[in-house]
């Protein structure tokens, strides 16, 4: 009988997958440099805490499908999943790992109740809502009335609002625009040239997409920040008030890093738009909001964010839904968030997160294959500690394969 093929270093690091998840392997001993200067170890290992604590010990490599001698389509066996998702190693020893990303989970032996109780385990507070627009949901957790702070789910209403402006022919989707203020990160747009020329449609992706701040912002400017206010009206949004004036990102970070948010979080309405009017958010020091931001501790996000909740996020994609154009659903659906098994269901995925510290939001629109329209959202709120997308993607891909 032949001897054995030795195992691959592809196989081999695709082995530790599965200790590494289960927290048996240290970080460095399987990840390359320049993995780890993007997910520290710290971080990977409460990832793999956060997916254990979902889906069980992981338990074998149920499969790899090499596309290249570095780089293969994988799935990981847990005890109630089917982890999936793709890896790629260094070509040369010691072949350290240098990409991983586990992002479809297949539920084995799941359930309502046990989506439902992970739910009630995580600290601060939930809600969940998937199902039909029109109609009771197939699962809902959480008061459904309760606004939740958004993070960059909010960009959905800058989209709508933009949508209608073109429908009322008072912009179009190829008006052309130039960059001029900045906000921070996440995005592209802070570092292009001043005065770079693109269009709305280009602006609306990036906000999209990438979630880009400076796009979103100069979008606020282009349909104007009362349009979006009414905008969440015309929705049905039930407490507009709560996101009144509406912020723009570079306002946002500024109130929160420096010294005026305090005032802002106690003011009325009038006194927000005062202090909004004088406000210097250019050229200001990055470095206190840097800190505010990078450092995974909440500031204000029950009084200085944008706020909806499950009931008002529904309506917001109906309207998304029934628009007569389609170009902002074509935008929503360039970034799913979900692997190719967890779209096979829908005719139609489109989608936005958010998230800052104590603050995360995955919200879908979908379609099945008989034309009806859904959304999946889900708001994790905790203004003691940070929260984390990797396990609230994770349970909402759970709930996405639900029987309907």
């Amino acid at each position: 009988m032949d001897e054995p093929a030795e195992a691959s270093m592809l196989e081999q690091r695709t082995a530790q997958v599965v200790e590494l998840l289960n927290g048996t392997l240290a970080p460095e001993e399987a990840m390359a440099e320049s993995f780890l200067r993007s997910i520290p170890a710290e971080q990977l290992k409460a990832i793999g805490e956060q997916l254990t604590a979902q889906f069980g010990q992981a338990l074998t490599v149920e499969s790899i499908e090499p596309v290249s001698p570095a780089r293969a389509a994988i799935t990981i066996r847990m005890e109630r999943a089917l982890a999936s998702g793709g890896i790629a190693i260094q070509t040369q020893p010691p072949g350290k790992i240098t990409e991983l990303l586990l992002q479809s989970f297949e539920p084995v032996d799941d359930s309502a109740e046990k989506i439902t109780a992970d739910l009630e385990a995580l600290p601060g507070s939930a809600a969940a809502w998937f199902g039909p627009l029109e109609g009771e949901p197939v699962f809902a957790y959480g008061d459904p009335q309760q606004p939740y702070a958004l993070g960059s789910t909010f960009k959905l209403y800058v989209l709508s609002a933009l949508d209608r402006a073109v429908q009322e022919g008072r912009l179009e989707w190829d008006d052309v625009v130039t960059l001029g203020d900045r906000s921070f990160p996440s995005g592209i747009m802070q570092d292009w040239p001043e005065g770079a020329p693109l269009t709305l449609h280009t602006a609306a992706t990036l906000m999209i997409s990438i979630s880009d701040n400076t796009a979103t912002d100069l979008l606020i400017d282009a349909v104007g920040r009362e349009a979006i206010e009414a905008e969440m009206r015309a929705t049905g949004h039930s407490a507009p008030e709560l996101s009144t004036p509406f912020l723009k990102t570079v306002e946002m970070f500024v109130l929160k890093g420096g010294e005026q948010g305090t005032a802002y979080a106690q003011a009325d309405e009038a006194g927000r738009r005062a202090i909004l009017d004088r406000l210097v958010t250019q050229g200001v020091d990055p470095a206190p909001i840097m800190d505010v931001f990078s450092g995974g501790t909440p500031k204000m996000i029950d009084s200085i964010e944008w706020f909806a909740s499950m009931e008002d996020e529904r309506r917001l994609m109906r309207r998304l839904a029934e628009s007569d154009d389609d170009t902002a659903r074509r935008i929503m659906a360039v970034k799913t968030a979900l692997g190719d098994s967890a779209r096979a269901d829908w005719s139609y995925v489109g989608f936005k997160g958010g998230s800052e510290p104590g603050v995360r939001n995955l919200s879908w629109l979908l379609r099945d294959e008989a034309g009806t329209w859904h959304m999946l959202a889900l708001g994790w709120n905790n203004p003691a500690a940070d929260t984390d997308t990797a396990g609230l993607l994770a349970i909402g891909q759970r709930i996405l394969a639900l029987d309907r």
